[in-house]
């Protein structure tokens, strides 16, 4: 089992920054952590995913350069920088974990609780 929380989101205004924690409770069953982030109405949208021993990252077509995803190995936590924020960021911001480097969610089976990030206009 792996427990994941997140924490960092907010209301925010469009243009401006937010960083996004997910601290794992452990790494030995979750090899890649993922992003994902689900809109109201939409269906859940891979934002971005690293492998922890090598750094290895994956972004999502639509994430344009303005999400960062890094690691602090020692703390077992995954952030994800989000720049130029946009009202169509507006979302839950989820973190995941899998053996797998995918960006279906079908292939995360740990998940945290998720933390709204609001960009208002």
């Amino acid at each position: 089992q792996v427990q994941l929380v997140e924490s960092g989101g907010g209301l925010v205004q469009a243009g401006d920054s937010l960083r996004l924690s997910c601290a794992a409770s452990r790494r030995t069953f979750s090899s890649y952590m993922g992003w994902f982030r689900q809109a109201p109405g939409k269906e859940r949208e891979f934002v971005a995913a690293l492998k922890w021993s090598t750094g290895y990252i994956d972004y999502g077509d639509s994430m344009n350069g303005r999400f960062t995803i890094s690691r602090d190995n020692a703390k077992n936590t995954v952030y994800l920088q989000m720049n130029s924020l946009k009202p169509e960021d507006t979302a839950v911001y989820y973190c995941a974990a899998s053996n797998l480097p995918s960006r279906v969610k079908q292939d995360y089976p740990y998940w945290g609780q998720g933390t709204q990030v609001t960009v208002s206009s």
